[in-house]
């Protein structure tokens, strides 16, 4: 019956991958085991017959000197490509870095210039409480505020009386923001008055959907491709009704 150890040391010994102290006892063992003391004579005796075999031919010479004279091409190659694959990985991650930093500087400056037609929006809006400044054309007549946009600017804005909702439109003018021309629409709201800019969007001047400046609420929205800013110092909802009125329009 084989032994334990000669299928679990006896190669390791044989090979030199014991430990000192686990070789120290396996050859302890080989003097009171007769069976891995016979086997271990076998594999060495079967190493030795190998190792005289003459089985290993080395290469000849001239293929060996052909070798060692294309390693330094090969490895010059080697290093060309990945110097090459290094220099295209570089360029492709600048030209992402460049195409991430114009897209983000475009975002950023859209929010900038649309905050800035928000903030116009409300100094025209402040202008207009002076005298004389309100409106251009005055009336509640919506058949009268209307037609009188026309020829004036390149686009029609709809013109509409809300005073059954407690919106009362009373009349409109033409107006500058950012350099632009745009409609405006002048409502009540109680003792409140109200300002509707209307113009043609512009993709870098988007404004914040809502907020607030010098006490003054602004409130934004789109329809039939234009542009609709509603700054007043009422409450946003009151703001909020009056775009939903419009937009039901």
């Amino acid at each position: 019956m084989p032994c334990d150890l000669s299928e679990t040391q006896l190669h390791a010994y044989l090979d030199g991958e014991l430990d000192a102290v686990s070789s120290a006892t396996f050859e302890k063992h080989l003097e009171s085991c007769p069976q891995c003391a016979k086997t271990l004579a076998a594999e060495e005796a079967l190493r030795q017959t190998l190792a005289s075999s003459q089985l290993y031919e080395p290469a000849p010479l001239d293929l060996r000197n052909k070798i060692r004279a294309n390693l330094p091409k090969a490895l010059s190659a080697r290093a060309s490509q990945f110097q090459a694959w290094r220099w295209v990985a570089i360029a492709a991650s600048l030209l992402f870095a460049a195409l991430l930093g114009r897209e983000l500087l475009t975002v950023v400056r859209g929010q900038s210039e649309g905050s800035a037609l928000a903030s116009a929006a409300v100094d025209a809006h402040l202008r207009s409480l002076q005298p004389g400044h309100l409106t251009d054309v005055e009336s509640t007549d919506q058949h009268t505020v209307k037609p009188w946009f026309y020829g004036r600017i390149d686009f029609a804005p709809s013109v509409r009386d809300f005073g059954g909702d407690g919106f009362p439109l009373l009349g409109g003018r033409l107006d500058v923001l950012t350099g632009k021309t745009v409609a405006v629409i002048v409502y009540g709201r109680r003792k409140h008055l109200i300002n509707v800019f209307v113009m043609k969007p512009q993709t870098s001047q988007v404004p914040p959907e809502s907020g607030e400046r010098q006490g003054y609420r602004w409130l934004s929205w789109q329809k039939s491709g234009l542009q609709y800013l509603a700054v007043a110092d009422t409450g946003t909802i009151d703001l909020q009704q009056l775009r939903d009125l419009i937009l039901k329009e």
